[in-house]
């Protein structure tokens, strides 16, 4: 008697998405086209078209970001990590050109390494940089954020949702604070973009990070939101791109993928939510197995995130042995 292969269930999608099948075509059909491989910076038809179609996935990003977001507040980036470095970097060092007080940079504990591992380089700059720890429910407290603030501080980034738990944060007050002080806001969204309602006229932030392999579309693709008359220091330069905020030639083919991606939050909010309370509740059963986030039922977080902890394993080890089996 045959037995039947085992089937390998992909559930590390909070780590990247398999590409979506609308966005596989919109790639096919970018291949065969006219304007593929042409440089959107050009001056002759086929650049201007590619530009064209660069624009209009531009249009597309600003809509899915809320009310009111202009097409030229978006800058493409080779991914969320690239968009990360420029908020942190490009907006700490013009603030700082503006006011020379401002030297701290806040930060938090729960961050993605896209964040944490460029503070040493903010240091070797000669900011200062204090990082905030998370509460019992895995959020930065607005107070806690409120009690580090001064005049010194040039940047806040707080991530939009945490990447391991899925937790939600106050961003909308974190922003709020931040700017009665003087400083800018940068919230890393790309755990949460097109999984949870971003709405950035309503959150008040200055620049939001977002990638598109979260959500079904292609590796290295990704933009920054930087709103209009936030200062900015660009990283890279080398031929005015991006209004000269990010040189280098724009791919028009990840870009043009961008225009697949046809939220349906609400349906799909209710619906994933539904099935991650009740593999909570499975897993639950188990003594040994515990939520990390205490208060599932009130506490703001992501549906699509199940995250627990067992008693007398390391995640390492858990992760290989669920591989294995």
């Amino acid at each position: 008697m045959s037995v039947a292969p085992m089937r390998l269930v992909n559930l590390d999608y909070a780590a990247s998405t398999p590409l979506r099948p609308e966005a596989i075509e919109a790639m096919r059909a970018y291949d065969i086209s006219e304007i593929a491989g042409a440089n959107p910076n050009s001056l002759h038809s086929l650049g201007r078209r590619a530009a064209q179609a660069l624009d209009a996935a531009r249009r597309d990003i600003a809509r899915s970001l809320g009310t009111g977001v202009r097409p030229a507040e978006v800058v493409f980036t080779n991914g969320g990590t690239e968009a990360d470095a420029l908020a942190l970097f490009g907006i700490a060092e013009s603030a700082r050109s503006r006011d020379h007080r401002r030297t701290r940079v806040i930060t938090s504990a729960i961050e993605h390494e896209a964040i944490l591992d460029n503070l040493a380089q903010l240091k070797r700059r000669g900011f200062t940089v204090d990082i905030l720890k998370p509460g019992t429910h895995g959020i930065i407290e607005p107070g806690t954020l409120d009690a580090a603030m001064g005049d010194d501080v040039a940047l806040v980034s707080i991530m939009f949702a945490n990447n391991e738990t899925g937790a939600v944060q106050p961003v909308g007050e974190l922003a709020q604070i931040a700017h009665s002080h003087g400083a800018y806001f940068h919230t890393d969204a790309i755990q949460g973009y097109l999984h949870a309602p971003i709405d950035v006229s309503v959150l008040r932030v200055d620049a939001l990070s977002l990638a598109g392999h979260k959500v079904g579309a292609s590796v290295a693709s990704g933009a920054l939101y930087l709103r209009r008359g936030v200062p900015f220091e660009p990283l890279i330069r080398g031929g005015g791109q991006e209004a000269g905020r990010r040189a280098g030639t724009q791919d028009v083919r990840s870009a043009l993928v961008a225009r697949t991606l046809s939220p349906r939050l609400d349906e799909d909010h209710a619906r994933v939510l539904s099935l991650s309370g009740r593999l909570y509740e499975r897993l639950l059963e188990s003594p040994r197995i515990h939520a990390t986030l205490p208060d599932l039922v009130h506490t703001d977080r992501l549906p699509g995130i199940v995250s627990i902890l067992v008693d007398g394993c390391e995640s390492e080890e858990l992760i290989l042995q669920l591989d294995v089996r």
